[in-house]
């Protein structure tokens, strides 16, 4: 767990480990292989998140969850073997745009600073940013009620880079953004929540349905906190034919109709009316 009064984008370790061996951020992706070359090879590596449900994570000791089923498919699209690891979520944007894995088969947030290292995949969901708090909270009814109050987020998570917007809308009413409390993971935040160490969580609209679902006497949902976010799979910037494939297959999966039906079984709800094009 951090206590940060900065708020930093996952995807400027990137930035910083190119700095510090005097590289430029384009010549760590020359190290990403291309298509031809995974083709060549006869194998993809692909990282995905252990514990980010229902996105993707870990139940009986298998990876589980709607990336999960989604790479399931992608297995069978693809003419090469797909090697998977299972990783926590430090590094694993920063392992894609150094070349260390071919492809984030995650639920990432497309954002301003991640464009700079990555490409993005078309959109995969809705992961709008909501606020959640203690079960039975009075104090918090409304987004003017976080006012000072202490937020919990992941430690360079998407939902850290967007605070600002939050800050924003508290300032219209006078208010101001409270302690910014970073944890390794989002259990973690969720456990200090409930121990009443935090006064809220902010994470996605999908994440947070789910806590609520799994913890109904614990946990409640708010409102949103952000404009619109949307997550999406990411290859190093500048790995156009692989992006390509990859964009096939979604696009497949979309016009079947399978991927409509992966989002309502994980997701609770189907996105049929998610752009092709997202501009952060």
């Amino acid at each position: 767990m951090k206590n940060l009064g900065h708020l930093a984008g996952r995807s400027l370790v990137a930035t910083a480990f190119a700095a510090m061996f005097g590289m430029s951020l384009s010549a760590t992706m020359a190290n990403a292989a291309t298509l031809a070359e995974i083709k060549a090879r006869g194998y993809m590596i692909v990282a995905t998140e252990d514990d980010y449900k229902p996105f993707e994570f870990m139940e009986d000791g298998k990876p589980t969850g709607f990336d999960n089923d989604l790479l399931a498919e992608f297995r069978k699209f693809v003419p090469f073997e797909i090697r998977q690891e299972v990783i926590p979520w430090t590094g694993l944007l920063a392992g894609v745009s150094t070349g260390k894995y071919d492809v984030a088969v995650t639920a990432a947030m497309i954002t301003k600073e991640r464009v700079k290292s990555l490409d993005f995949s078309i959109p995969i969901a809705d992961s709008t940013h909501y606020y959640a708090k203690r079960k039975g909270d009075t104090s918090i009814k409304t987004v003017a009620d976080l006012n000072g109050k202490t937020v919990a987020v992941q430690a360079g998570s998407a939902q850290l880079e967007k605070l600002p917007e939050l800050e924003a809308e508290l300032a219209k009413t006078g208010g101001k953004l409270g302690k910014v409390m970073q944890y390794t993971s989002y259990p973690e935040a969720y456990q200090d929540l409930a121990l009443k160490r935090v006064d809220f969580v902010v994470n996605t609209i999908i994440n947070l349905r789910s806590l609520v679902k799994d913890k109904p006497d614990v946990f409640e949902l708010g409102t949103a906190v952000s404009s619109q976010t949307v997550p999406a799979w990411a290859v190093a910037e500048g790995n156009k034919d692989l992006l390509a494939l990859i964009n096939s297959f979604l696009s497949e999966q979309k016009k079947s109709g399978n991927l409509g039906k992966l989002q309502e079984k994980w997701l609770g709800q189907a996105f049929p009316d998610l752009p092709d094009v997202y501009e952060p």
